[in-house]
């Protein structure tokens, strides 16, 4: 199936228009909206917060016409703070600036068109850290794959809060994109 045609709009921490924590959280409500049950997915407006507020975070909304179809946001970590750091990974040639993919979801109604592809490309794109870095459920084997698929490597696990689901610690190398 080709991958449909959406509009990219990329967005920063001290530039987010009115409305923009609202929108997200629809977004997250929507693509989750069998498992709001979840106390972890419930918490979701705190994530919003925590990862707007940083200094360097950034965004790419998907829109079809006006309607915002998915997004993921990151921001770069902390040197000694990589989700990395928790496993048994050792990053090749000293590189270890890393961004974090903190979070990437799609609407129901827009999922395998492509969306996600392109969401994550343009996240990514132009970044000056050596390697990105995610996190996802390690019950999910099929987005585990896709993220195989753009590169990542699954390093390890960890569970980062006491209700979080156990997650795969996936590390992809942006030097070699970069290069």
């Amino acid at each position: 199936m080709e991958p449909i045609v959406i509009e990219l709009r990329n967005f920063q921490h001290g530039s987010l228009p009115e409305g923009f924590r609202q929108m997200l959280i629809d977004v997250h409500d929507d693509a989750y909206a069998d498992a709001m049950d979840d106390p972890f997915n419930q918490r979701f407006p705190w994530f919003v917060d925590h990862w707007s507020g940083m200094d360097d975070f950034t965004c790419v909304v998907a829109y079809d016409s006006e309607e915002p179809v998915g997004f993921a946001y990151g921001a770069p970590l902390a040197p000694g703070r990589e989700w990395w750091r928790s496993t048994a990974y050792e990053p090749q040639n000293g590189y270890t600036s890393t961004y974090a993919v903190s979070e990437l979801m799609v609407r129901p109604q827009w999922r395998k068109q492509g969306v996600s592809d392109q969401l994550h490309e343009e996240l990514l794109k132009g970044r000056a850290e050596d390697l990105a870095v995610l996190l996802v459920d390690v019950t999910h084997p099929k987005v585990q794959a896709l993220y195989q698929s753009w590169g990542y490597a699954k390093v390890g696990e960890q569970r980062p809060f006491a209700d979080a689901p156990l997650l795969g610690v996936m590390v992809k190398n942006l030097r070699a994109v970069h290069a």
